[in-house]
């Protein structure tokens, strides 16, 4: 998140009855996974609850998490015996200096102190999102792969892409086929993995069976076309895509009682039903969407 974000007042914010009530609906038209994301979802306060809410909700089978880590190592535990089973957690750099530019604040170390927390407490598999930006950051590729690879992590590397305040620039983008290509040649070499067709993930093995390495090439291999996903940010807004202009206030249906869980169900199918073939960040007409990414919701 930015150094100087505005946090939204408690009031904007969606409770955890009004979540689970949305997840209920969702899980009535067949939607079975639920990721939780931020800004930075630790900071909620008791999120294990919530956790436990939508885990109980008919239908969900899937509930992980999207953290950057730095508060991981106090609540590993807790979120693990809520029924929280998959977490993913966001980690550029090893490098001190390198987070901190990134990161706009020190705590590197309390984010490995959080993945090892994770892994005493159950977490299995327990993935690392990257983000390579070219003269930045592709000196870290190879020791996060190296360190993920000794430790037994999944880790998994994000094209660079055109969301947030800062300006884009197609030249930073470190591409997926150059960062297979360097940690084929430095870490081990990989072969292609089976993969769910609907994930954005493309995997990769190391042929010495030792772990994986996936990629997530949104710039250079959109997989818009089996994109199943739909966000709602933290004030209610349902988003059918990442880049998508447009939203659909789901907060003002959810106050409005009593609960139409059928006017909900509308929304939902409007909304999908109005997902872009692809979301044109290579075209000339791509209009970068107002929302930063810490608002979204990754």
């Amino acid at each position: 998140m930015p150094e100087d974000v505005t946090f939204l007042d408690r009031g904007e914010l969606l409770t955890f009855e009004e979540i689970t009530s949305f997840v209920r609906v969702a899980a009535s038209l067949g939607v079975n996974k639920i990721r939780l994301t931020g800004g930075e979802p630790l900071m909620r306060r008791d999120l294990h609850k919530l956790v436990r809410m939508i885990v109980s909700v008919p239908g969900i089978t899937d509930v992980g998490l999207t953290t950057n880590g730095i508060l991981l190592a106090e609540q590993a535990a807790q979120l693990f015996d809520a029924g929280l089973r998959r977490l993913n957690v966001s980690l550029d750099t090893l490098d001190p200096d390198r987070f901190r530019a990134l990161a706009r604040r020190g705590g590197v170390e309390k984010v490995l102190a959080g993945l090892n927390a994770a892994k005493r407490a159950g977490f299995d598999p327990i993935k690392i999102n990257a983000v390579a930006i070219r003269g930045f950051a592709e000196h870290d590729v190879v020791p996060l792969a190296q360190y993920c690879k000794d430790n037994s992590f999944e880790l998994r590397f994000i094209e660079y892409m055109p969301i947030g305040a800062d300006s884009w620039e197609r030249e930073k983008v470190f591409f997926a086929a150059e960062i297979l290509e360097l940690i084929g040649n430095e870490v081990g070499p990989l072969m292609p993995a089976p993969a769910d067709p609907s994930a954005p993930a493309l995997d990769y093995a190391y042929r010495d069976g030792s772990g994986t390495v996936g990629v997530i090439a949104s710039v250079s291999r959109p997989f818009c076309r089996s994109c199943n996903r739909i966000r709602l940010t933290a004030d209610g807004k349902l988003r059918n895509c990442l880049f998508a202009l447009d939203e659909t206030d789901v907060k003002g249906l959810l106050r409005s009682l009593p609960i139409n869980d059928e006017t909900i169900r509308n929304a939902l199918r409007q909304s999908v039903w109005a997902k872009w073939e692809g979301h044109e960040i290579n075209a000339a007409t791509f209009v970068k969407p107002d929302r930063t990414m810490h608002a979204i919701g990754g």
